[in-house]
């Protein structure tokens, strides 16, 4: 007779394990909280950087998740993250979204979702003028610098035969570097090497960028796995901002013609293929 309420409890016990586990939703806590955290980096020009003037970090990056924190009717609120913190922050729910030059890869893809891609970059290689080299192919054997855990990191083991990779925090790193002659190379977006190259004309260690491109990547919002409703919103966003005119605005105020880097728009918001 003492065994009833032994039996009772693992009863009880057996019907929370079949009874369905209630799963957050983000999207809804986003809107509770009033707020959207957006990882970032504030080091890459023209993405996300701070204002001369303000200090507030501004740029491609930035706009994107504003339009999005506008979109639910809450507050952004930006956190600077190196590019190796980018997914742990996100992983370990320190920011809700990541906007930080995040390009895609299978690999990545396996731990995060992606967005639409919202940019497509070109990933090149830069060096020193004095050392006369060309292409791509002219780094082989050399130490080649890329931004720690980034897809330029493995762009560059995977294009340049018997490379000597060496990884910096951020991007900054990478330029002292390069200047300082502890590398012979860079890989990095084009543009953040073209504004580089404008800035090291005057100095004593001026830079070129060789063509052709190492590759090209689709650069998408990132967010954690299991939130349906977030990434929908998200997309929903982007592919409205692609058909009013918004996203190419975007760009031409950070990109485009007048700016310093006078590009042209050659993409669009689009599903990510891979």
């Amino acid at each position: 007779m003492r065994k009833l309420p032994l039996i009772s409890a693992a009863v009880a016990a057996l019907t929370l394990l079949a009874a369905p586990v209630a799963s957050a939703d983000q999207l809804a806590d986003i809107k509770a909280k009033g707020t959207l955290g957006c990882g970032t980096l504030g080091t890459a020009e023209p993405f996300s950087f701070p204002n001369p003037q303000t200090r507030e970090t501004q740029g491609y990056d930035v706009d994107f998740c504003a339009a999005v924190a506008k979109s639910l009717g809450v507050k952004l609120e930006l956190k600077l993250i190196s590019v190796p913190a980018r997914i742990p922050e996100l992983m370990q729910s320190r920011v809700d979204v990541l906007a930080a030059n995040l390009g895609f890869t299978p690999e990545r893809a396996e731990q995060i979702a992606f967005s639409e891609s919202y940019f497509v970059s070109n990933q090149k290689v830069a060096a020193r003028r004095a050392d006369k080299f060309k292409t791509p192919a002219d780094m082989s054997g050399k130490r080649v610098a890329a931004a720690k855990g980034s897809t330029s990191e493995a762009g560059a083991r995977k294009h340049i035969p018997n490379v000597n990779t060496v990884t910096f925090q951020d991007p900054p790193a990478l330029f002292l570097a390069l200047q300082q002659g502890k590398v012979e190379g860079v890989v990095l977006s084009e543009l953040t090497l073209v504004k580089w190259k404008q800035d090291a004309e005057t100095s004593p260690a001026p830079i070129d960028i060789l063509e052709p491109a190492l590759f090209a990547e689709p650069w998408g919002i990132g967010m954690r796995k299991g939130e349906p409703a977030l990434l929908k919103h998200v997309n929903e966003v982007l592919s409205a901002m692609e058909k009013s005119g918004e996203a190419a605005k975007i760009f031409d105020k950070w990109l485009g013609t007048g700016t310093q880097f006078n590009l042209k728009r050659s993409f669009k918001i689009e599903p990510i293929k891979g």
